[in-house]
């Protein structure tokens, strides 16, 4: 397979790649864009079935190890389009472009369709309005072995450029969905999973409290936390002990935090 080749940075074709930081033409195509060589690598062993390639190898860090990325896409039939550089970083969204920008079926499931252990431990974040945190969660999820992140009353969507950035990829290693919080809370009653919320107005320390068994961690937005509906109909608040002068953790550091002190509680088991 002969690969396509573009030198000029207005071709009509880089122009429908950008229009792809918009989300409107994300859901309207069901795909995203995925920059970077490490993240493309993290999609593929994750099962990603990349739609095309587009590739510069003028800015290629290590010619022969990536160039052999190109080739197994090539002989696996995806479409693989060689830029040069001016027309890559047209295209490109973030700094220190390498070379490497796919474009990706838009990660995410149903959530009656996530694929759970019999004890599963979940991340839920309520109205999360910044893709970088979103991201910087799901990179810890990875870490930790979450089960699932469920985004419940999304700002943000999943194929926002900058969540794949943020997650160096993750967020096609982890499995993810979307729902209302309604939707989200009724859907892990059902299913006998513990909601946990996270909440400074409560005497119960993460540390003290039962993380082990089916669990959903669940923190809320950025500048407000968890919505009172949402926490009326948890099962557990808990708190993370402070004793500076701010009164709030960011977002993804507090689901750090309690993620890793459910992964230390069910190890000990």
């Amino acid at each position: 397979m002969t690969d396509l080749v573009i030198t000029s940075a207005s071709n009509p074709r880089l122009k429908q790649l950008v229009s792809l930081q918009r989300r409107r033409v994300r859901d309207e195509l069901r795909v995203t864009l995925l920059e970077g060589y490490d993240e493309l690598a993290l999609a593929l062993d994750a099962g990603v079935q990349l739609r095309t390639l587009y590739y510069c190898p003028e800015l290629m860090l290590d010619a022969g190890e990536q160039g052999a990325l190109v080739d197994r896409l090539r002989g696996d039939h995806i479409e693989t389009v060689r830029l040069s550089r001016a027309a890559f970083e047209k295209v490109a969204y973030r700094e220190g472009a390498d070379g490497f920008l796919g474009v990706a079926p838009v990660p995410g499931a149903a959530l009656a369709d996530l694929q759970l252990p019999d004890a599963p431990l979940l991340l839920v974040a309520e109205g999360i309005e910044k893709p970088g945190n979103l991201g910087a969660m799901l990179r810890t999820a990875d870490a930790a072995g979450v089960d699932a992140v469920v985004a419940a009353d999304a700002v943000t969507d999943w194929g926002n450029p900058n969540v794949v950035r943020g997650s160096k990829g993750t967020v096609f290693s982890v499995p993810v969905a979307s729902a209302s919080a309604d939707e989200a809370l009724d859907h892990l009653q059902r299913k006998g999973i513990r909601v946990v919320a996270t909440t400074p107005d409560t005497d119960l320390l993460h540390t003290e409290a039962d993380l082990t068994g089916p669990v959903a961690i669940a923190v809320g937005t950025e500048k407000y936390g968890l919505t009172g509906d949402f926490l009326a109909r948890a099962d557990v608040r808990v708190r993370i002990p402070m004793v500076g002068h701010a009164n709030s953790l960011n977002v993804s550091t507090s689901a750090a935090i309690v993620l890793y002190e459910a992964v230390r509680q069910r190890s000990a088991r």
